[in-house]
């Protein structure tokens, strides 16, 4: 097992996130920690603002096109460092009717961009971001499925509006997530999975059917098999 974190990363100081504001709200599976922007400078987009454009189809959430590179050679030294394993396109041609939108989204720390509607599973899909320390606290536990079932449900990361991809990989390699990795710097996935908070766990079953999608907060390796054996019908 993977030691579980100790303390939270320091967070790094953005334009973007001056402070976090967090909410604890209590859901049937778990405790859903919300993590949201607050005291930033005046003009910039709270939050629900920053959903709320991307849900009308504003490419940029309320920020226009992302100034984020996600791909550079010193992300591209850490990501090797840090083991994570190359990002690699779906077998299908189109999205699926219930599945995730054909939407490119870049690898992080170089490689492959991938249209996540050409993914099929049996697959877990973990939203995440730097700045969110319950997704730091998740992130041993998804490596350890990677480790243990990655053969048969393989695991992507998602980083979410994440404004730091180099603290981001250091991350990773911290807790020995070595599982593939894209980015999402636009919040384009907003819409379409109905983001509200992240962590988020997203399930896509052979047809590339969405089987779940929730915000949540995974706590124990016992509960995310658990999760899998119910939604997407794996025998673990």
């Amino acid at each position: 097992m993977h030691p579980a974190p100790s303390d939270t990363p320091a967070r790094r100081s953005s334009p973007w996130f001056s402070a976090l504001l967090l909410a604890v709200l209590v859901g049937g599976v778990g405790g859903l920690v919300v993590w949201g922007l607050t005291g930033v400078p005046s003009g910039t987009p709270t939050t629900s603002e920053l959903l709320s454009e991307s849900e009308s189809g504003s490419g940029g959430a309320g920020f226009g096109p992302s100034r984020i590179v996600v791909d550079t050679p010193q992300l591209r030294r850490a990501k090797e460092r840090a083991g994570i394993e190359a990002c690699a396109p779906g077998p299908a041609e189109s999205a699926a009717e219930d599945g995730l939108p054909s939407l490119v989204l870049p690898c992080l720390g170089g490689g492959e961009a991938v249209d996540v509607g050409t993914l099929r599973g049996p697959m877990v899909i973990n939203l995440w971001a730097e700045w969110c320390p319950p997704c730091a606290r998740e992130l041993p536990i998804y490596a350890d499925f990677h480790d243990q079932h990655g053969d048969r449900v393989p695991v992507l990361g998602i980083d979410w509006s994440d404004p730091q991809p180099v603290a981001a990989i250091e991350m990773l390699e911290k807790y020995d997530a070595t599982y593939p990795q894209l980015a999402d710097t636009d919040l384009a996935l907003g819409s379409a999975l109905r983001v509200r908070a992240i962590p988020m766990l997203v399930m896509i079953d052979a047809d590339g059917a969405i089987t779940y999608s929730q915000g949540i907060e995974i706590t124990s390796l016992e509960q995310l098999e658990d999760l899998v054996r119910e939604h997407l019908g794996v025998a673990l």
